[in-house]
């Protein structure tokens, strides 16, 4: 039997990995240019840790988690999401310390768990990027913080974008807001979906989100959040709409969103793409917020925090929607063709002193005639193809050959292995 991958999961291959690579490596760049460092989490954590965090309602917790019992009877999960296994080692490792810098900004890439049905861009491992900022109450954190997001994208190339912005206000203003938005929805209760059923006295707020088309007409008049927000709570949201307009960078409010976690208050964001690509469609590609009772909640002091995530396999499919390219590194300095089994030897010291020298190569290891090791130098795109035959080997010298000019030359084999730069720089300069 032919054993197949899991249901909701994919073999990242050669050819797509080297995406993945341009999609890391950009945020590892700029991030450092923000300062932020990156920190790695466990795979898997107690389950309490994402239950507390994210919220018991929530469908991450209800639904999608991937949670086993261990040999040792404890209650573990496969992490579904980042910023709750971040704030644990924040607490645990007391990185709010006073030797550490404030604010502590930090991020993180990796696979997630969640039980869910696939779906396009959507895995049940699934892979995120994200970055977490706490110590700072100054709503320049999280403006900077969007601009960061921001940034990411249009280094990716993907330009089609819109930030959309709301606040949940305090923990206190929520509570207003909520009751306000039980009293607003249960005359409707019949008509709404049977989700937001359920969540109409759980999460209230979550039947905002709902993408039944029913929910969406009633809650179209539902209140405003907005109209809900505490003194403090709107000053610090007039805070961070003055410094977006002070930067010039457009922005939309969205007062029905809500974001899908609990722990979530004052600022959340989502950028989403118009790429051509979507056909029309809108796309939400990043989303975040601020979280100023998170540490707290899992057992740390009264720290403030936000952050935000993105989703790699989204991101690719982002970049390919706008029709942006990504660079794919498709050249080799050097290949080495071995004609004869008597040059095996000779090819594979030929081959490891270029490696050795700094510089990318491969060679033949088939025994194939000249003209397909060349084709195979051709589909490389190697700069320089070096040829030893048993004359060659012979006479201790090499062939050696500039793809693009046609240019050969005849080397001594002792030359390639003590001045490889040399020659390289001299074939290869235009």
């Amino acid at each position: 039997m032919a054993y197949q991958k899991p249901k909701g999961t994919a073999d990242i291959l050669p050819g797509e990995s080297e995406k993945w690579q341009f999609v890391e490596e950009t945020a590892r760049l700029l991030f450092k240019d923000y300062e932020f460092h990156e920190i790695r989490t466990p795979i898997f954590e107690h389950y309490e840790v994402i239950s507390r965090s994210v919220g018991d309602t929530t469908d991450i917790v209800s639904k999608e988690m991937y949670d086993f019992y261990d040999k040792g009877d404890r209650h573990i999960t496969l992490r579904p999401e980042g910023t709750a296994p971040v704030v644990r080692s924040f607490v645990e490792n007391k990185l709010f310390g006073p030797e550490f810098q404030k604010p502590y900004k930090t991020y993180y890439m990796g696979p997630m768990f969640r039980y869910e049905r696939p779906q396009a861009g959507r895995f049940r491992q699934f892979h995120q990027i994200g970055v977490e900022v706490f110590g700072s109450t100054n709503p320049a954190t999280d403006v900077e913080t969007m601009m960061m997001a921001m940034d990411y994208y249009q280094q990716l190339g993907v330009n089609h974008i819109r930030l959309v912005i709301n606040s949940l206000g305090s923990r206190e203003d929520r509570q207003v807001y909520r009751q306000a938005l039980i009293d607003y929805l249960e005359p409707h209760f019949d008509e709404l979906s049977k989700d937001s059923q359920t969540r109409l006295h759980n999460n209230p707020l979550r039947v905002l989100d709902s993408k039944d088309q029913k929910d969406k007409v009633i809650v179209e008049n539902a209140p405003s959040i907005l109209d809900y927000l505490g003194e403090e709570s709107a000053a610090f949201f007039n805070q961070v709409k003055d410094m977006l307009t002070a930067l010039e960078v457009d922005f939309e409010i969205d007062h029905r969103m809500v974001r899908g976690l609990d722990y979530y208050n004052h600022t959340i964001f989502e950028i989403m793409s118009e790429a051509p690509g979507f056909g029309g469609a809108i796309t939400t590609i990043c989303a975040g917020g601020r979280y100023d009772g998170l540490v707290a909640d899992l057992g740390g002091p009264e720290t403030a925090g936000f952050g935000f995530a993105l989703g790699i396999e989204r991101a690719i499919i982002t970049i390919e929607a706008e029709g942006a390219a990504i660079p794919m590194l498709n050249q080799i300095d050097a290949y080495v063709v071995g004609l004869g089994e008597t040059t095996n030897i000779e090819a594979l010291k030929l081959v490891q002193s270029i490696r050795q020298a700094g510089f990318s190569a491969e060679r033949d290891f088939l025994n194939r005639k000249a003209k397909a090791q060349f084709k195979s130098a051709n589909k490389l795109n190697a700069r320089l193809v070096l040829t030893i035959g048993e004359t060659e080997l012979a006479e201790g010298t090499v062939n050696v050959k500039q793809m693009e000019t046609r240019k050969e030359k005849t080397v001594l084999l002792e030359d390639i292995y003590t001045r490889f730069a040399e020659i390289y720089d001299e074939l290869t300069e235009v």
